[in-house]
């Protein structure tokens, strides 16, 4: 059995800055819906394509100076590099805020939970 090699850091940039995230979880929706028809079968006969849509769940460390208005965030770029040379990367690009949370634990710093969406997703 050979070792599998998988993706490396993910780098959110925001007006050129860089941002550290911690966590980020992605949810695509194609878009496609399901066409209902009158037919002696009784059931759906197709789907109807539609617009994609992807939204994203960021978490990232809250710095102690510096702290920037999440909620602002507009045409943010966030990109999945791969650890090996070679690799190709994963962006999300024009990102917007929808949604901005805190978050304190015991163990673990102090964070910030964002819900954010992106326009396009591009292989590079």
């Amino acid at each position: 059995m050979a070792l599998q090699e998988y993706a490396g850091s993910i780098v959110m940039e925001v007006d050129g800055k860089e941002v550290e995230v911690i966590d980020l979880s992605d949810t695509v929706r194609t878009g496609r819906k399901l066409v209902k028809t009158m037919n002696r079968t009784g059931r759906a006969k197709g789907f109807a394509k539609g617009i994609a849509e992807y939204e994203l769940s960021v978490t990232v460390a809250i710095p102690l100076s510096g702290d920037m208005d999440w909620l602002a965030i507009e045409g943010a770029k966030i990109t999945i590099y791969p650890n090996s040379p070679g690799g190709q990367r994963e962006s999300y690009l024009d990102c917007f805020t929808t949604e901005a949370g805190n978050k304190y634990s015991v163990d673990n710093e102090a964070r910030r939970d964002l819900k954010m969406q992106a326009l396009r997703k591009v292989t590079e």
